[in-house]
């Protein structure tokens, strides 16, 4: 560190309050508000930015302690100001007082501690740390035999795992059975980076997945549907976390909860016969989960265009979007689907676990967690007439007709 900082030297931060950095109450847009977490991470920088001009090189601030305390509330669109003053100094450590401001406002006060820490031992401990993660999403990593599954055929030779979702008479739909058995599959992939490379997932006969299993959805609580909904979405977002690329072969329709799982796979090949939708809302409801990396693949008019008129797409119109890599004949589907796997098995394994990581957290982690929002925008439908309306209109064969309030 180095000399010149003295008691009393203050940093200052100032940010306009943007979307990720707040929370709505009671899930009423008007109560949209600088949550406290965002509060206390500016505070933090303020004191990150008081300590920048004595890092000698090589050299870094981390915190070690914070204690705050919200006093006031700052609305989406706001200039909010962080000041962080220095009133100790121990060693390589740092005491701050923090406040923050909107205007003149104060929003919050109380007290922050910083280390100097060497940078090539922060990296060391987190690569460490990295080695040593035992779950992927909230899935225990498993190491042991991944045993027999019902709802869909595993097939591992020459370190590619073939993957076939197996309820055909049901569009290869997921019940709660699949969800347990993908989130088994999941943390057994987690389990087995170098037994496994590559996955590649498709669908039985002429169907990628007609999505979540309606006829599930009909006979649950609302709380039950909700913890479905997460389970499914961490299902989803673990596929990104995988150490091995996710290959989806989609040979069929790939509609809602279908179309979200094709999406979340790392790379997608389509055959002709291959059809893309998010058809909830014709149902009474909106999509679960899966709307960020929806909009982060194909934009926000696309995704609109998919998710307000409910419509599919054909696999050209997919190709063009950009929903798909790359079409293929059905009968060669699979066949492409394993060459590509297996051009990834002649590439450096630790280079492309690396580089899928890298790519997905730099898509930006914290919008993919607004499931939580897409889950209970559901919710308050599926507690709606409508949504009753368009489960007894499925499972009758025929249109919803909905009241239109």
């Amino acid at each position: 560190m180095k000399p010149g900082l003295k008691i009393g030297d203050a940093g200052e931060l100032t940010w306009v309050v943007d979307p990720t950095m707040t929370i709505t109450l009671g899930g009423v847009p008007q109560a949209t508000v600088f949550s406290t977490p965002s509060m206390i991470m500016l505070m933090e920088r303020a004191a990150r930015e008081a300590l920048r001009p004595f890092l000698e090189d090589g050299e870094e601030s981390v915190g070690v302690d914070v204690q705050v305390e919200h006093t006031g509330p700052a609305s989406l669109g706001s200039t909010v100001r962080g000041v962080a003053k220095v009133i100790e100094m121990d060693g390589r450590r740092v005491g701050f007082e923090v406040r923050a401001y909107a205007g003149d406002r104060e929003l919050g006060r109380g007290s922050h501690r910083r280390a100097m820490v060497h940078l090539d031992r922060l990296v060391a401990n987190v690569m460490q740390t990295l080695k040593e993660e035992d779950r992927v999403m909230n899935l225990k990593r498993a190491t042991g035999d991944l045993g027999k599954l019902e709802t869909m055929t595993v097939e591992v030779a020459n370190r590619i795992a073939t993957v076939i979702l197996n309820r055909p008479r049901a569009a290869n739909a997921i019940n709660l059975q699949m969800t347990a058995e993908l989130e088994r599959l999941v943390a057994w992939l987690a389990g087995h980076p170098q037994e496994v490379r590559v996955m590649v997932l498709s669908g039985a006969d002429d169907a990628f997945c007609g999505g979540v299993d309606l006829k599930d959805v009909a006979g649950l609580s609302l709380e039950a549907a909700r913890t479905l909904s997460w389970r499914q979405a961490n299902i989803c977002l673990a596929l990104e976390r995988l150490p091995q690329p996710v290959i989806a072969a989609v040979n069929g329709p790939a509609f809602g909860g279908g179309c979200t799982l094709a999406y979340s796979c790392d790379l997608r090949m389509a055959s002709h016969a291959a059809q893309f939708a998010m058809p909830e809302i014709k149902r009474g409801w909106t999509p679960g989960f899966g709307l960020a990396q929806l909009t982060a693949l194909v934009g926000k008019a696309r995704a609109l265009e998919l998710c307000l008129t409910g419509e599919s797409v054909t696999a050209a119109r997919a190709l063009e979007w950009g929903l798909v890599n790359e079409l293929v004949p059905g009968t060669m589907l699979m066949n492409a689907a394993r060459q590509l796997a297996e051009r990834m098995l002649l590439l450096p394994a630790e280079a492309i676990r690396q580089t899928k990581r890298v790519i997905h957290l730099n898509d930006g982690n914290l919008p993919k967690v607004t499931y939580y929002a897409d889950t209970e925008a559901y919710i308050r439908c599926l507690a709606l007439p409508d949504a009753r309306e368009g489960i007894a209109a499925f499972a009758d064969k025929r249109p919803a007709r909905f009241d239109g309030k």
